[in-house]
């Protein structure tokens, strides 16, 4: 397809309703530096840097869709 034709169909998802059901997550991240392997098990103790939180799963897709244009109506289960 040329770059043309998905202009044209985001043109199209402009001011449309469109349903998103599934399941509302909130992502976290979490950034930081593996200093050793715990004692108690074979997995690598972490000294957290930085964390942030973001949309996940359908919220990110409502989300995307309201940023296409169009009005998202999220139903969660």
């Amino acid at each position: 397809m040329a770059v043309t034709d998905y202009l044209k169909i985001l043109q199209q998802c402009s001011n449309k309703k469109i349903a998103i059901i599934g399941d509302v997550m909130l992502d976290r991240y979490v950034w930081g530096k593996v200093s050793r392997i715990s004692p108690e098990a074979p997995v690598p103790v972490v000294d957290v840097i930085r964390e942030s939180d973001g949309l996940g799963g359908a919220a990110n897709v409502a989300n995307n869709i309201k940023s296409l244009g169009a009005i998202p109506f999220l139903l969660g289960v």
